[in-house]
């Protein structure tokens, strides 16, 4: 069996596309598939946004802790369930 490296990555997936265009984004720590161009473009932006504030806390995902992730998400926008906020 081989030795596998997993990394943990944001995976956004959009599901609004109505163009039949195909829009796949593969970057450091994400992948984003599908969308229109609206949405696929703001996925784009907050995966960008999240790794800035990875880089300025010289962290991984793989060595976050959820309530920093959690803080990330919020600091940038994202909706962040209310019973997950603070733990």
């Amino acid at each position: 069996m081989k030795n596998r490296i997993y990394k943990k990555v944001l995976l956004g997936l959009g599901f609004d596309c109505k163009d039949g265009h195909v829009r796949i984004t593969k970057g450091k720590n994400f992948r984003l598939y599908g969308g229109s161009k609206e949405t696929h473009g703001l996925m784009q932006e907050k995966a960008i946004k999240f790794n800035e504030h990875l880089g300025k806390k010289r962290k991984t995902l793989n060595n976050l802790s959820k309530k920093e992730f959690y803080d990330i998400a919020k600091k940038i926008g994202l909706h962040v369930p209310q019973n997950l906020k603070d733990k």
